[in-house]
């Protein structure tokens, strides 16, 4: 009786903590970020000029990293810089980058980078820059959104990738933070150009550690699902619960800095969606193919899109 009412409350734990998580188990398990894999070590953020990458570069920096701050945007650097506290804030270095420039241009970027901290060149590479179009169906891309997605979010990254590894091999270490999302682990209705970018960068990076790992080169794919920025915050749905920015930011630092391969960042239900996609494919692709035609209606509503709702029918919007 006693072992029966221990596995009771024991199921009982898990299924609340489940509920009420916000990242996987074993990210859910680390607590802290080691930080001696961060104080003076140096970290190139592109798409750092708001949003998450802004945010990265803020706990970064309060944590002792040295930084390379890139985006387009050189006025918006400098303002992130400028508010940037920590040792090393004001070593922060500035450098302009389109990822759709060719790889002429992004060679020179790279070689400047690596100059900038001569003493150890690049340490941690966090590729976070991303192109994302408003949810639309599948028929209504148009050949400009999927050239215009893929040339920043696979071609430009994988390119800027394929340049500083060298350097990283040349010194034995180097770390690849890439900011991916739960559309490149499960179906995205009303995504599916992003998605695809998405899903080919995982594919690329699991296989660039897997060729790389054992001469120091390691990866870290950080997959959230819906989360609270201050470029969202006023067009989100009242009844959506994201993750914040500032929590998804701890948790991929602290992913980062333990060494794990893959970490997923999201309140249910997309949490579950993405294990169940993972560990039981038939239901979890069942799932979603019943929630497609309704969340994409959501979408364009303005709706919920990732309500439980949409099993049963749209949400309207709100």
């Amino acid at each position: 009786m006693l072992v029966l009412f221990l596995f009771i409350f024991l199921l009982l734990l898990f299924l609340f903590k489940f509920a009420t998580a916000y990242g996987d188990f074993t990210l859910m398990s680390k607590k802290k970020p080691k930080h001696e894999l961060i104080e003076d070590k140096v970290f190139w953020i592109t798409g750092a000029s708001r949003g998450i990458g802004e945010i990265l570069a803020q706990q970064l920096a309060s944590l002792g990293a040295k930084l390379i701050l890139s985006a387009r945007d050189e006025a918006d650097l400098n303002r992130v810089k400028s508010q940037l506290k920590g040792k090393h804030a004001d070593e922060a270095k500035i450098l302009p980058l389109d990822l759709t420039s060719g790889e002429d241009s992004l060679r020179k970027v790279v070689d400047e980078a690596e100059s900038l901290f001569p003493d150890s060149g690049v340490d941690y590479m966090i590729h976070n820059a991303a192109y994302e179009r408003p949810k639309s169906s599948v028929l209504d891309v148009t050949e400009e959104s999927l050239k215009a997605t893929f040339d920043v979010n696979v071609f430009g990254t994988i390119t800027l990738t394929r340049l500083l590894t060298p350097f990283m091999l040349r010194r034995g270490k180097g770390h690849f933070v890439v900011m991916s999302s739960a559309a490149g682990k499960t179906p995205a209705p009303g995504q599916a150009v992003y998605s695809a970018s998405k899903y080919a960068l995982n594919g690329y990076f699991h296989s660039l550690r897997s060729e790389l790992c054992q001469k120091g080169i390691q990866v870290t794919v950080v997959c959230p699902g819906p989360i609270e920025t201050a470029n969202n915050s006023g067009s989100q749905v009242p009844s959506e619960k994201r993750v914040s920015a500032e929590k998804c930011v701890e948790l991929t630092i602290i992913a980062a800095t333990h060494g794990l391969k893959e970490a997923w960042i999201s309140y249910q239900p997309v949490l579950a969606v993405m294990y169940l996609v993972q560990y039981m494919p038939t239901i979890g692709y069942w799932l979603m193919d019943k929630v497609g035609k309704n969340r994409v209606e959501a979408a364009k509503e303005k709706g919920n899109a990732y309500s439980l709702s949409l099993l049963f029918g749209k949400k309207k919007a709100v």
